[in-house]
């Protein structure tokens, strides 16, 4: 079979995996190994990435606010877009949710209270008598999620890293301190190192390798796309129910995307969208919102990857020689892009910087049995 050495193993391609090859990759050889026909094709590709400071729990938050400069500033050469364009987010409270959103202006930075009038301003399909109260995220920002993949991904190969695309993991042995990874074309890519991001796969790679599993949970994310006539939303901000009942974003400038919020439990596999999850996002939008849908146009699903805390796994295997986790980035794995690459310099044994006091936090070891 074909031979392949490297310095670095990478098993998949999705923005957790390009991050990690591309920052690998400035003084190692790294292979980036990647099952499907493309880079990204399951979570990445489905993103509807938006970036938030106050979303997720303390070690993302973190993470994201160590990602900012480097999507307002990308390095020369990395893209030739812009990456972000601002997008506030405003949080909505019906009368009974009031206590929720006090909860969340008292634990949130950067969220301040406004009026159901000045609500109803920046969105004025907004049922009168609907709310209760508001928030607005004024320093959000959506992300041009397939700009900053690609972007990553040309600077793995700009420095001689290799993308292995229709490479399946099928056996990881480790002989004489080297991992051998034979995959479905046939190929071994050979490596001192094994980085495991492969998200909802992530478990399944670990067996492979003879680690023991984390926990992982892949959960089912739905969304649709509408057209919100008679409205012009392009320049509304996304818009959230206070619980994460369900969302909406302006899309494409002339359309709404709509999401139930969903977080159904469910196997790694190329997830759908069901009928029932796209009813019950219009249907919760509808409640707010006076905006008739006569037809959805476009509706996806995808998979977004837990660990049992629900924060991050970064590390060695607490068994395995030469085994390194980045897994569980859940729905944050775009706006913690930068950082976690830096983070992933643990694999070198070198200081990541800000990023370095999140390390014992957010250890693989913690799951160890």
């Amino acid at each position: 079979m074909p031979t392949q050495d490297f310095d670095i193993a990478v098993i998949g391609a999705g923005m957790a995996g390009a991050t990690a090859a591309a920052h690998l990759s400035a003084d190692r050889h790294v292979a980036l190994i990647e099952a499907e026909d493309v880079a990204g094709y399951h979570t990445t590709g489905r993103s509807a990435a938006i970036w938030i400071q106050n979303y997720g729990p303390p070690d993302v938050r973190e993470l994201t606010r160590l990602s900012r400069s480097f999507y307002e500033t990308p390095p020369a050469g990395f893209t030739e877009t812009s990456l972000i364009r601002r997008r506030p987010v405003l949080l909505l409270a019906t009368p009974a949710q009031l206590p929720d959103l006090d909860d969340a202006l008292a634990a949130a930075q950067g969220l301040r209270r406004v009026s159901p009038q000045q609500a109803q301003a920046m969105v004025p399909a907004l049922w009168p008598g609907y709310l209760g109260g508001a928030a607005l995220e004024d320093d959000a920002f959506d992300m041009d999620v397939a700009a900053i993949h690609q972007g990553f991904l040309r600077v793995l190969r700009s420095r001689g890293g290799v993308l292995g695309l229709r490479n399946r993991a099928g056996r990881i042995d480790r002989k004489a301190g080297i991992w051998q990874v034979q995959t479905s074309s046939g190929e071994v890519f050979q490596a001192p190192v094994v980085v495991n991001a492969a998200g909802a796969w992530g478990d399944e790679v670990a067996a492979i390798a003879g680690a023991a599993p984390l926990g992982l949970q892949p959960k089912r994310r739905t969304a649709a796309i509408v057209d919100p006539s008679p409205f012009d939303v392009s320049g509304w901000p996304m818009i959230c129910d206070i619980n994460e009942a369900w969302y909406a974003r302006p899309e494409a400038r002339t359309r709404l995307m709509v999401s139930p919020a969903d977080a159904t439990p469910i196997h790694p596999h190329d997830a759908q969208p069901e009928e029932l999850d796209i009813a019950l996002g219009i249907d919760r939008m509808q409640q707010a919102l006076d905006i008739p849908v006569r037809r959805v146009e476009h509706s996806w699903a995808g998979l977004r990857t837990f660990t049992p805390d629900g924060s991050l796994a970064f590390g060695w295997d607490p068994h395995v020689d030469g085994f390194f986790w980045c897994v569980g980035q859940g729905g944050y794995g775009i706006q913690t892009a930068p950082a976690a690459g830096r983070l992933v310099a643990l694999v070198l044994r070198r200081d990541p910087g800000e990023a370095a006091a999140l390390a014992a936090g957010i250890s693989p070891a913690r799951f160890a049995r």
